[in-house]
């Protein structure tokens, strides 16, 4: 079997950090000896996470079994999944800064699945996945990511079944949005749209609310950095575990993003 150096795209502070958290945990479950040191099992984490890599090209890479990836990957990735910021704890962390308003935004994690799981196939990205809701701030850094539901569930639905508006307005902040969530719930602020009856012709936005939507795109596409990061972290380029499993990959890499670097 051949071997080639290579490179995780994340800082030696967030593999630090991560070191720390699994020595912590060792110590407070009273692990003893293991094949790998808690900064050997954090790099192992952080290469599957960042760069996708395969049980078994890890297993090989770091002179382990399959099955020690396996109960090492599952054990660091659902303490860190543990550490994720709810909703509540997000919305706090906003409330005390200058900013006055978060940006929601929603994706779907692709997934293996065959034809017959009709629940997850999402009809507008044309394939099976897992849809997660996202509040940013103005800045685009990722805040919160919701617990993952079927793709077939579009934003609208998934945002008032995570009851994100409600804690956003009792937050006291603002909500944009674009016009995915169109009519989501009072107060969310989204694209004008020209609200015509089908018997009408056709009619252009006024100068005045193009520049509004056009004000509203720009501010608003922020927050899609926010997505673009989560991205980054190939393992969710196309999940390949039990859909509970998904949420809890997500949940992981957003601790990960709120590392100190």
């Amino acid at each position: 079997m051949l071997s080639y150096p290579s490179v995780i795209p994340v800082s030696t502070q967030t593999l630090r950090e991560l070191t720390r958290i699994i020595r912590t945990h060792r110590r407070a479950i009273g692990s003893r000896w293991r094949r790998l040191s808690p900064q050997r099992q954090a790099l192992l984490t952080l290469a599957h996470l960042r760069n996708g890599d395969t049980y078994h090209r890890l297993a090989a890479g770091f002179g382990i079994g399959v099955a020690t990836v396996c109960r090492y990957l599952h054990e660091t990735i659902t303490l860190l999944a543990h550490q994720a910021p709810t909703l509540t704890d997000a919305l706090r962390r906003l409330a005390r800064t200058r900013h006055n308003y978060t940006i929601i935004d929603g994706t779907v994690v692709r997934i293996d699945r065959v034809a017959a799981n009709k629940p997850f196939f999402s009809g507008k990205h044309r394939y099976h996945g897992i849809n997660f809701q996202a509040l940013t701030d103005p800045d685009g850094q990722l805040l919160w990511l919701s617990p993952g539901l079927p793709g077939a569930i579009n934003d609208t639905a998934a945002a008032r079944h995570h009851r994100i508006c409600e804690q956003v307005r009792q937050a006291g902040l603002r909500l944009l949005a674009d016009g995915g969530y169109d009519q989501v719930a009072p107060g969310v602020i989204t694209p004008y749209r020209n609200r015509r009856n089908r018997h009408q012709p056709k009619r252009e936005l006024g100068p005045a609310y193009k520049a509004a939507n056009n004000a509203l795109a720009r501010v608003r596409s922020r927050g899609e950095r926010g997505f673009a990061t989560l991205k980054n972290w190939r393992v969710l380029t196309r999940a390949r575990c039990s859909t509970h499993r998904v949420t809890t990959l997500a949940h992981a890499i957003l601790t990960l993003e709120h590392l100190p670097n």
